[in-house]
């Protein structure tokens, strides 16, 4: 018989001790991520005490696929239009914890004597947030629906952006190049292009794919198509030189604008829950104790830096961004740990081999020790923001907690700034589409048809640039002719001809960027003049301005991308999902809109909203009830609760915290002997001693007293007669009944 591969029996090992440890955690009520940590502990190579796991490279192998499963998880759940609307808000945020806390290692590494370079890696990975790790603790402990987890997980996202950014200064820094010079500028817009195209693209492209073949695809389809492009995408981001992670989130955020988005997502979640229990249990495996001993004053003075430079310089820079006292100090407290980045910038520093081999455990015993202080760090935030608010005056408190307020204002753009804005970001993603679309005609076409029609022919060029200038023509045309004709643009027109001058210009602008285009693609295939090739270019753009076929793809591509973009909001309004407009407003004023179900096994189905007194009980509202794809708005007392119905409620964090909890503790419970609920079928023979003989039905009262149903009467007869109600039992009848085995033989036995 075959051996058992190694891996498997390593499995079963890891698995079954996660099981049974996170089945304690969950006793003791506390984040199962923190179980898989400690499992991972128990199973590692360094206790002796215990089995150990043999094949580390294998189950290395799939904690790798675990952080991409679970950063695509994450992408499902978060697109970047949520990013985009709070504006500049979580990338100052970003920016402000990133550099606060690379100073604070870097100070740190000082301290303890320790390279150069040990200092300023130290410093990149205390800068680094796990996502995973924040996403799995606001999961277990139920603070997804707060207002504060979105701006967490929108500052971690840009965190997970830069952390590629800083990988490549470190490099250039361990090479001794200057990272202030093109390479870094190189590599922002490296990530900048790659970033654009990937969204605008697989926003236009996968939506598209799937509404064409919507009827073809049941569970079991989406969920192999949706793991591929998701593998897909991590293959591609490798190829360009970020990582498989990263490429994942980019594909998790592009099917999030799709309508399958949430079946997607709970189809994928057993996956995630799978290989994402094998990646922490795997960080808790690189625990060495020996680590922990000779180096316990180091990690912990990091662990301190982190908890306390989180808490303080975290919670100041939400404050920067515009955060109340309170929700800054909610966000900051949360990100009080480091992650899977800061596992990769060490192993970076490893590879280059400039930081010494101590780094490495001792960072990774800093980050399991930070992570299974994340869910205490998050519930101490409220408390030492009540403590602090006891011993700051009153006005100060007020002051701060208001500041989010008064950002309203700033909201109001003028409509230059406005134009300005969109004519770039039109003009960025235009440029981009096209840059693309060069660079896959001049690797793949270019050589196709050199040799399709001969590489000495200068007519393979031609085809090659003819076909190129076709398929940007749609781009350059909307770069050039969008927005000439929106409100602003008319507004400045009209209000001054001071304005006329300024708005010719940006349309010249964009004019010459088009034909510097056209000029290179020319300059590239061919060795004509300067003044051939720009006049050459500047026909080609005013055909393309004056072409009504060009014009009428420009804006079928365009409206189909905005369709795509909005499908998801589509969907969701035809069956009364939507959110409604005032929701931004309500932010403002520390309440907001969040979304219940009730369970199945409820103790509050069956209840009209009058008894259940959500109002007097937990001071929130319910705005709308959202049953089988309906939305029923503005319910009265009257409305009866059903199982799995969505609940709509405003309320402050506070507030709806409260009904989350009642929503989960009042329910039925499970059926702890389950297995003796089995209904049966069984036949009873009405003996002379029987106490029904001479009773109707009614009068035996079978159903009450035993939880009985009498089904038929056998007559000898093919089929079962019905048991009339006025018949009375006699000696000998044969019934057939149903019920329990229990109740069964308690009327046997009667």
């Amino acid at each position: 018989m075959a051996a058992l591969p190694p891996l498997i029996q390593d499995l079963a090992l890891m698995l079954m001790v996660a099981g049974i440890v996170t089945i304690i955690f969950k006793k003791l009520k506390q984040p199962l991520v923190l179980g898989y940590i400690m499992a991972g502990f128990l199973v590692s190579p360094h206790m002796p005490y215990t089995a150990s796991v043999v094949d580390m490279s294998g189950i290395h192998l799939w904690a790798d696929i675990g952080v991409m499963f679970l950063l695509f998880s994450l992408g499902l759940d978060f697109s970047f239009k949520k990013i985009l609307k709070m504006g500049a808000s979580p990338i100052i945020s970003t920016i402000s914890i990133i550099f606060f806390m690379s100073m604070l290692g870097v100070c740190v590494g000082n301290i303890f004597g320790w390279t150069k370079m040990d200092c300023i890696f130290l410093g990149g990975m205390l800068a680094m947030s796990s996502t995973t790790i924040i996403y799995k603790a606001f999961d277990d402990l139920g603070l997804r629906q707060q207002q504060f987890a979105g701006l967490v997980m929108s500052v971690l996202i840009l965190e997970d952006i830069l952390a590629i950014v800083m990988m490549v200064m470190l490099s250039a820094i361990a090479s001794g190049s200057n990272p202030d010079g093109g390479q870094m500028l190189g590599s922002i817009l490296k990530i900048a292009f790659f970033l654009v195209l990937w969204l605008v693209v697989g926003i236009f492209a996968v939506p598209l794919f799937l509404r064409s073949v919507r009827k073809l695809v049941n569970a079991e389809v989406l969920l192999i198509m949706s793991l591929g492009l998701c593998c897909a995408m991590a293959v591609f981001s490798t190829k360009v030189g970020f990582s498989s992670a990263f490429g994942a989130f980019i594909m998790g955020s592009i099917l999030a604008e799709t309508i399958e988005a949430e079946r997607i997502e709970k189809l994928v979640e057993p996956v995630k829950n799978l290989f994402g229990a094998i990646f922490f249990v795997s960080v808790g495996m690189l625990v060495d104790p020996q680590i922990l001993v000779s180096y316990a004053l180091p990690i912990f003075l990091l662990v301190m830096t982190i908890l306390v430079g989180q808490s303080v310089f975290g919670s100041f820079s939400f404050m920067l961004s515009g955060e109340s006292l309170k929700s800054a100090m909610r966000c900051g407290f949360s990100m009080a740990q480091i992650g899977e980045f800061s596992f990769i910038i060490a192993s970076l520093g490893l590879s280059l081999g400039v930081i010494s081999d101590f780094l490495y455990p001792v960072v990774v015993a800093v980050s399991v020790i930070t992570t299974f202080l994340t869910p205490y760090m998050i519930r101490a935030a409220t408390p030492a923001y009540n403590a602090l608010e006891h011993r700051l005056p009153s006005h100060l408190v007020q002051m701060m907690n208001r500041l989010s307020m008064s950002q309203q204002s700033s909201n109001e753009q003028s409509k230059w700034k406005k134009l300005l804005l969109q004519m770039a970001a039109n003009t960025v993603v235009y440029t981009i589409l096209s840059v693309a679309v060069i660079a896959l005609m001049f690797t793949f076409g270019l050589p196709f048809f050199k040799q399709f029609l001969g590489a000495d022919k200068w007519y393979a060029s031609a085809v090659t640039g003819l076909l190129t200038v076709l398929l940007i023509a749609p781009f350059l045309r909307a770069m050039i002719m969008k927005k000439n004709h929106s409100e602003e643009w008319k507004a400045l027109w009209r209000e001054s001809t001071r304005n006329h001058l300024p708005l010719i210009l940006t349309f010249i602008v964009r004019v010459m960027l088009a034909v510097g285009i056209i000029f290179n693609i020319i300059k590239y295939l061919f060795h004509f003049s300067a003044a051939i090739m720009l006049t050459v270019g500047l026909v080609v753009v005013i055909i393309m301005v004056l072409s009504k076929r060009i014009k009428r793809n420009s804006i079928l591509l365009e409206r189909l991308f905005v369709n795509n973009l909005r499908s998801r909001d589509i969907e969701a309004q035809v069956h009364g999902r939507k959110r409604p407009l005032y929701e931004g407003r309500l932010l403002d004023r520390d309440i907001h809109i969040a979304d219940f179900e009730i369970p199945g096994n409820s103790q509050w189905m069956g209840q009209t909203l009058r008894q259940l007194s959500l109002g007097k009980k937990y001071g929130v509202h319910v705005s709308s009830i959202l049953r089988g794809g309906f939305r029923l708005n503005i319910p009265d007392g009257d409305y009866v609760i059903f199982p799995f119905d969505h609940l709509q409620v405003i309320g402050s964090d506070e507030q709806l915290d409260k009904l989350r909890a009642a929503i989960e503790k009042e329910v039925l419970g499970e059926d702890l002997e389950l297995e003796k609920r089995e209904m049966k079928l069984s036949q009873l023979i009405i003996e002379s001693d029987s106490p029904f003989i001479g009773k109707t039905l009614q009068e035996s009262d079978i159903r009450r007293l035993y939880s009985i149903m009498v089904v038929g009467l056998e007559e000898g007869k093919e089929n079962l007669s019905p048991f009339k109600p006025d018949r009375k039992f006699q000696e000998g009848d044969i019934i057939w009944i149903v019920g329990e085995q229990e109740s069964i033989d308690a009327l046997h036995s009667a």
